[in-house]
């Protein structure tokens, strides 16, 4: 005769039969995990030698051990070593294949003129690889109002083009006007300028990448950057507090995807523009 409820309840590994698996995950860069012990929320940045490096919103970092105690969206995981990826064709950050073993092109005399520091520093980390490679080298230019004075001691012409990026490119700013009255003068034929519409280059980094549900909207008459310091709870008193607000909004970048398409687009514009041959 059969017997429907086993044979014995209390026999070893009851408690294992009834429990629901735990699904393994690969810790993959960027994935984000709480760990269950403590409710620290982060993504990882780094596994190694048995551990995995998680960051928070802050920037905090921790070390965990890899295995249980973590949950992904509520549920628990395990997470084990990623598996190695097999090697493809590798892309810059700004998406393009790269071009492997190739030493950067001496310059080329046409230039990219960006409008401050912070501005060409992103520039420079997207896509810094394929500038080089283009021969294309970009200039720091620290105000839109100062381009009449450069293009009068270096005029640009069919073979030195000039691209220009500012900031706040919208119906009737004061950078709108300057583009406009430079368009029409004798050099409007080898410039272009273009911008983005955010009050600054920051902006342009998408909030997803910083963690963040949008960009705090900073009232006129406040320092623009210090009110958004101010707002994310970052310290905001000094302009090294400013600066390392910044460095930290940069290392948020890693590619493309991580900057919002109004920058993306005009950048690439601009890259087209004084790479393409003289007519």
């Amino acid at each position: 005769m059969d017997d429907r409820y086993g044979s014995d309840v209390l026999a070893a590994g009851w408690r294992e039969r009834a429990a629901k698996p735990v699904p393994q995950v690969p810790a993959e860069l960027d994935l984000v995990v709480e760990v269950a012990d403590d409710g620290f929320c982060g993504a990882v940045t780094r596994v190694q030698g048995g551990t995995v490096e998680l960051e928070d919103r802050r920037g905090r970092k921790r070390l965990f051990p890899l295995g249980g105690g973590f949950l992904i969206d509520g549920s628990p995981v395990r997470l084990s070593v990623p598996a190695a990826r097999t090697q493809g064709p590798r892309r810059t950050a700004s998406g393009s294949f790269a071009v492997g073993e190739q030493r950067a092109r001496v310059a080329l005399p046409s230039r990219i003129l960006v409008e401050g520091k912070h501005d060409a520093e992103l520039v420079e980390k997207v896509w810094g690889a394929d500038l080089r490679v283009e021969g294309v080298v970009v200039e720091f230019l620290q105000g839109v109002d100062l381009l009449d004075e450069l293009l009068a001691a270096e005029p640009p012409s069919a073979t030195r083009r000039y691209g220009v990026l500012v900031d706040h490119l919208v119906t009737g700013s004061k950078e709108t006007r300057i583009a406009e009255a430079v368009a029409r003068g004798p050099h409007g034929r080898h410039i272009r300028i273009v911008g983005h519409p955010f009050v600054d280059v920051w902006q342009c980094v998408t909030p997803r990448a910083l963690g963040i549900a949008r960009w705090p909207e900073i009232p006129r008459g406040t320092d623009w950057k210090t009110g958004v310091c101010r707002a994310l709870g970052w310290p905001h008193e000094t302009q090294a507090d400013t600066a390392r607000a910044w460095q930290h909004i940069l290392s948020k970048v890693h590619t493309y995807r991580d900057l919002e398409p109004a920058l993306l687009g005009r950048v690439e514009e601009l890259i087209d523009f004084v790479t393409a041959p003289a007519s």
